[in-house]
């Protein structure tokens, strides 16, 4: 019974980390480009009371043994790169990658970082920046006189100036073999590590990369219904778990006063 609470305690802890992953998904539904995430579990290590084919005579030996399990963890949590839907904006700046891959972002340190948001603005210095200022790999710079800019489907970037068009830029994605492996660092970025492994970089629309949607931005690709089924199976599992300690405790009492 002892071994029940702590087991049941267990169960508690993981539900509660799941209901803070399914929080998370529901507080950024309206984030542009963000990839909803999901707790996956694993269960802890049994205490083995009998071994399965342990011999019990001369010529019989146990067809299953007894095995107690002590409970439950979290092991990860994984990020779904699903496609969001596309929400038009009518704003030349803002780009939607149609498929795989993620915008190229130069951080304060010199370092990349990734990102699927593409609400892009124009800085003082005319360059394509995020919403903190980042500015976008390649640097796309716009002339001063442009009146504004097309963005083709496979990233190339003309400005409109009053003498007629101007290449300015070539706009690459980056694509990665395991993209569940990035670390988010918030503000809609993300980072490469070891498990990710290293981007590969082309132009949009080549090989697999997908390819520039312009005039339309990715929104979030949580679906709130589906959170709300999750969030209700989360806490009947809470429930479930608060109740198994309830009983494990009445039954703890009922064993102490068998001596009075």
């Amino acid at each position: 019974m002892i071994r029940a609470l702590w087991t049941a305690g267990t169960g508690m802890v993981a539900q509660q980390a799941n209901l803070d992953m399914i929080s998370n998904n529901l507080a950024n539904v309206n984030t542009t480009g963000f990839k909803k995430s999901r707790v996956e579990f694993q269960d802890l290590m049994y205490q083995t009371l009998r071994q399965a084919g342990a011999a019990t005579g001369p010529d019989t030996q146990l067809p299953s043994g007894v095995q107690v399990g002590h409970g439950v963890r979290e092991v990860a949590t994984q990020k779904l790169y699903t496609q969001g839907n596309f929400q038009n904006t009518g704003n030349d700046f803002d780009l939607a990658i149609e498929g795989d891959g993620f915008f190229q972002i130069t951080m304060p340190d010199g370092t990349l970082a990734y990102t699927r948001d593409g609400s892009f603005k124009k800085d003082s210095q005319g360059r394509m920046v995020t919403a903190e200022g980042y500015p976008l790999e390649p640097a796309i710079t716009i002339p001063e006189n442009a009146t504004g800019i097309t963005v083709s489907s496979d990233g190339l970037v003309t400005a409109t100036l009053s003498t007629g068009t101007q290449d300015i830029g070539q706009i690459t994605i980056a694509r990665f073999v395991n993209p569940a492996g990035l670390e988010s660092i918030g503000r809609n970025l993300v980072k490469e590590t070891a498990a990710s492994g290293a981007p590969t970089v082309g132009n949009p629309g080549t090989d697999g990369a997908g390819t520039l949607v312009q005039q339309y931005l990715e929104m979030s690709n949580v679906q709130v219904v589906e959170e709300m089924v999750n969030m209700i199976v989360a806490q009947r599992a809470y429930e479930v778990n608060s109740k198994a300690i309830q009983t494990a405790d009445d039954m703890l009492g009922q064993a102490a006063s068998l001596k009075r």
